[in-house]
């Protein structure tokens, strides 16, 4: 059965952004870059693969599910298929409607959503974000990749914004990259 992995980049005191969806704050090493570019590279926005030449095979996830905090930056530059190299779904009770086929509108209920996508055949499942989407979703959430920058936001968009509900996962990885970033694997 297919996962749901929240693979996230989270500040030391567990934003996922600022308070204005800002993540330009994240110090990026060439060596992360690395990482993701060959590791996983489906995580990067179609826009910048074209930048950057990646034409890579996606590795991990075909699927991607995220909340409208997560969209919208995407929509603020007139994207509206930010991973078309992923099916794409935007939870979201306010946005009224998607203007792109390739991007499905989820209006209610996630984890039914993320229930039946478990059951299909395929790659995992991408939680892209954001905090309240993850927070109603940790019931079926297997498996968080935690890239862990070394600042403090102060302020922003919790990893997990929703009800005190603690969660048990283990540890199963660690990676350190220059620059003081450790991406760690967690399962349930």
């Amino acid at each position: 059965m297919r996962k749901l992995v929240y693979y996230v980049g989270v500040s030391i005191d567990g934003y996922i952004a600022g308070p204005g969806h800002e993540v330009d704050f994240y110090p990026v090493s060439e060596a992360l870059m690395g990482y993701i570019n060959g590791e996983v590279p489906e995580a990067v926005p179609t826009h910048i693969r074209a930048q950057i030449g990646l034409d890579a095979p996606n590795q991990r996830f075909d699927t991607l599910v995220m909340g409208r905090g997560t969209y919208q930056p995407a929509l603020d530059v007139g994207i509206t298929s930010p991973y078309a190299h992923l099916r794409q779904y935007v939870v979201s009770s306010t946005i009224g409607k998607i203007d792109d086929p390739a991007v499905e509108l989820v209006e209610s209920d996630p984890l039914a959503l993320v229930r039946r996508l478990k059951q299909e055949n395929g790659l995992d499942i991408w939680l892209c974000g954001g905090g309240k989407l993850a927070a109603a979703l940790l019931p079926e959430i297997d498996e968080l990749i935690i890239k862990s920058y070394p600042v403090v936001a102060g302020a922003g968009v919790s990893a997990f914004d929703g009800a005190f509900r603690p969660t048990t996962f283990t540890l199963t990885g660690t990676r350190q990259f220059e620059g003081g970033v450790v991406l760690m694997t967690y399962t349930r």
